[in-house]
């Protein structure tokens, strides 16, 4: 590649900043809460106090499932600059949050009402399920309870992927079901402008789900047509998939950036998986590298060329857009080399600019081995092979070793991409190595 292509300037792309999202977040629980505020009733009579404190954990408890289902809405400017395992941490978290709101303001709610009707729990509870709208918020959380329950990680692993994404769609159903209930609520049923500005949101929210998760994608497939033009052997039990279609480019696909694919194929249809670019985009082609590690991943290696592809994306901020310093160093483990090879080969940068360390268990575990070569000898670029198990009493990736093999490394920009254990071991020996955590870049996949 010549050094004029990859000085090429990247297409421009709107990118929400991390904090501003999260300031965004912020202000609009205060915004809800205010609304309460106005509102309220402060009275020192106990049913009147556990009403008052059910009206505010609802409000911010429906105002919480509209903020989880935005972060999963794949809003491209919020995906390119978040980053699509930062979303997902947050949507995990928030989930968490979401979850005690609706405990609170179903324990105040029931407590309020037997306080008032000066029945005991059990009554009270039979009392409040004959009303239309509660029913439909106990369904609701009865779904809610269950994407909690199949989101824990000891659950995770033991539940199929296909039965998971089921349980999650029920949550669109749940916060449907919330929604029937605030509006009969005190806090929406008494103000015109409030029941105007929640219906605003909730409709703006569904709009994003439907727009970018549905339609989009739909579009892309229509125009792009995308089939398998290719499956290539790169190693044991690592394929390349090179996907073709027309007017690629207008993708706007960065180097770092993953799609969401949906192979047409007995066994891979109904799953869309989420992998890295490993080149970037040339002659309307895209190009994956894929590590056999479950029954979806062995499955790619059977395609045929002229299966139908439907891709969802570009997603993900693991870009050059993130770039802060002259000096830089990828740093991957196993496959998470397949988007930083892509970096590798476009990053703009003179000799001794760029800094690829590999690490891997033995050599047969090295992907693409040969391309790295290729682009280190004709970018004058730093490459090297950490290799050995990872119980080793040698630890390449100890502070000291980094430092040695990358002089000057606390100034510089370093990319990260790996499994989770050896990303977090590498991020902490980056932090003692004095690599500041805000240069750190990385993206778990498998979050995204």
């Amino acid at each position: 590649m010549t050094t004029e292509a990859r000085h090429h300037p990247l297409p421009a792309a709107p990118r929400l900043a991390p904090d501003r999202l999260r300031d965004a977040i912020v202000a609009g629980a205060g915004t809800v809460t205010f609304l309460w505020g106005v509102q309220a009733r402060p009275s020192a009579r106990l049913d009147a106090f556990c009403a008052t404190g059910a009206h505010l954990t609802g409000l911010l408890a429906g105002y919480g499932v509209l903020v989880l289902l935005l972060l999963m809405a794949r809003v491209p400017a919020v995906e390119h600059g978040v980053g699509a395992d930062r979303l997902a941490r947050w949507h995990a978290l928030g989930g968490r949050y979401v979850l005690g709101l609706i405990g609170a303001h179903a324990v105040l709610a029931l407590c309020g009402y037997a306080a008032y009707t000066r029945t005991d729990l059990v009554t009270a509870t039979g009392d409040l399920l004959a009303y239309g709208a509660i029913a439909a918020a106990t369904a609701g959380t009865v779904l809610f309870v269950a994407v909690g329950v199949t989101s824990a990680r000891a659950v995770r692993r033991r539940v199929r992927h296909e039965t998971w994404r089921a349980v999650h769609l029920g949550a669109l159903l749940a916060a449907a079901l919330g929604f029937v209930h605030q509006l009969a609520g005190p806090d929406l049923a008494g103000g015109l402008l409030t029941r105007w500005l929640w219906a605003m949101a909730h409709g703006t929210v569904a709009v994003l789900l439907v727009w970018y998760r549905i339609v989009v994608p739909a579009r892309a497939a229509l125009r792009h047509e995308l089939r398998v033009a290719e499956v290539r052997e790169e190693g044991p039990g690592v394929v390349s998939v090179l996907v073709r279609g027309r007017g690629v480019a207008l993708l706007g696909a960065e180097p770092g950036q993953f799609f969401r694919w949906r192979f047409l194929h007995p066994g891979l249809w109904s799953t869309a998986l989420p992998f890295s670019l490993s080149a970037p985009v040339r002659d309307d082609t895209l190009r994956i590298t894929v590590k056999a590690l479950g029954d979806h991943t062995r499955r790619i290696r059977r395609l045929r060329p002229g299966t139908r592809v439907l891709a969802s994306g570009p997603f993900g901020a693991l870009t050059a857009h993130r770039r802060t310093r002259r000096k830089v160093l990828l740093l991957a483990g196993g496959v998470g080399i397949t988007p930083l090879r892509a970096l590798f080969e476009t990053l703009p940068g003179g000799p001794g600019d760029v800094t690829l360390l590999y690490r891997a268990s033995d050599a047969t575990g090295l992907v693409l081995r040969a391309e790295l070569e290729s682009i280190a000898r004709e970018r004058r670029a730093a490459l090297h092979f950490l290799l050995g198990p990872s119980d080793s009493a040698f630890d390449p990736l100890a502070p000291r070793a980094l430092r040695h093999l990358v002089p000057g490394l606390a100034g510089h920009d370093v990319y990260l991409c790996g499994p989770p254990a050896m990303a977090r071991a590498a991020t902490a020996s980056l932090l003692r190595a004095g690599v500041p955590a805000s240069r750190i870049h990385s993206e778990d996949f498998d979050h995204a």
